[in-house]
């Protein structure tokens, strides 16, 4: 998201449901965790995420940023 956001860490708020993988989140302050199937996280904005592992990430974002990052 960088190149097209233009911003060092996700500006979007979300809230989601953890469907399946693994994803590393990272917070502006440096607090982590890992979001697993069946979590329910709440995301501010400031924050990094990468899948850990080689199971792909499945989300369902209630509170995502529709329009964030988008290409023009």
């Amino acid at each position: 998201m960088k190149p097209i956001a233009g911003t060092e860490s996700c500006e979007a708020p979300h809230f989601q449901y953890h469907v399946s993988g693994e994803l590393a989140i990272q917070m502006d302050d440096g607090t982590e965790i890992v979001a697993r199937p069946g979590d329910v996280t709440s995301l501010p904005s400031g924050h990094d995420a990468w899948v850990v592992g080689d199971e792909p990430v499945v989300v369902v974002d209630w509170f995502g940023a529709s329009d964030y990052a988008k290409r023009t």
